[in-house]
């Protein structure tokens, strides 16, 4: 157990793993654009509107959100706190991102669990999957991102020069997700109960990171749960560039590229450790 400890977490062998999965992603791009394809149609077929409800979802999501704590509990932010917009804004801000990463890991357990013929076939590459899953909740982002530009637009009559960094966000996020999704595919072909803990995980996680409150309404005692919380850094960097229209949290940004960096590397040497028996165990 210690000596694959060590192996997992050896700076050099994480760099190429990093590359290593790169080069497959690269590689099989097409094959990962038509599998996510196929499973949006799939996912949707046979309902009224289709596909549509990969939008319609986050939009309800963000709707239902907005409605129970700006207009049912009537959260304000003091004006004294310096704060550039409301908290309509402020809340949209971190759970955009948020209900991406949800999506993608309450999905990830049973990636390949779903696709065990696909998995079985000796010459399909199965670094594709996760990928294919991650594209797929991409759609929660786009939506989220595009309601909340209109959003800020709407009400400031422009957007502030921080969303320039959103490339630079997004493509750390879906770092973190394809790491999310690697490890735990992997790990949910042999422990089923994974994905179980994950929902539940996923359901109360965004009461977790900052997204409702300031990080000064917390309690001092329970303060540092939420700076161990390694998802509360992905929403300060979203709202340094959605929100805040500055960089507020400077410290937010390493942190949040060290992680999102280091769990791709880790979670794509985690899939290719276990992934010899994945046929024996389905």
């Amino acid at each position: 157990m210690f000596r694959l400890a060590a192996r997992l977490i050896a700076p050099v062998a994480n760099y190429a793993a990093v590359v290593h999965g790169l080069r497959v992603i690269l590689r099989h791009r097409s094959l990962a654009y038509e599998l996510a394809q196929r499973e949006l149609r799939s996912q949707y077929a046979g309902q009224i509107i289709g596909a549509w409800w990969a939008a319609t979802h986050p939009l309800f999501l963000m709707v239902l959100y907005v409605a129970v704590f700006a207009f049912v509990f009537k959260v304000k932010l003091d004006p004294i706190l310096n704060v550039p917009r409301d908290y309509t804004c402020y809340l949209l801000a971190g759970l955009v991102p948020w209900l991406c990463v949800q999506q993608c890991i309450a999905r990830a357990p049973s990636v390949l669990i779903s696709q065990a013929s696909l998995v079985k076939q000796v010459v399909f590459p199965l670094e594709v999957l996760p990928v294919s899953a991650v594209a797929t909740n991409l759609v929660f982002l786009a939506v989220g991102l595009i309601v909340l530009v209109l959003y800020v637009v709407s009400t400031q009559g422009g957007l502030p020069w921080t969303y320039i960094l959103l490339p630079i966000l997004i493509t750390l996020q879906i770092s973190l997700m394809l790491g999310l999704s690697y490890a735990l595919a992997a790990i949910g072909v042999f422990l089923r109960d994974v994905k179980d803990l994950v929902q539940i995980f996923s359901t109360a996680g965004v009461y977790l990171m900052p997204i409702f409150f300031l990080p000064q309404w917390v309690p001092d005692p329970l303060r540092p749960f939420m700076y161990l919380n390694p998802f509360s850094y992905m929403g300060w960097c979203y709202q340094d560039v959605l929100y805040y229209g500055r960089i507020e949290h400077p410290w937010a940004w390493p942190v949040f590229g060290c992680i999102a960096l280091g769990c791709y590397a880790m979670g794509f040497r985690v899939f290719a450790w276990l992934r010899p028996q994945f046929g024996n165990a389905l």
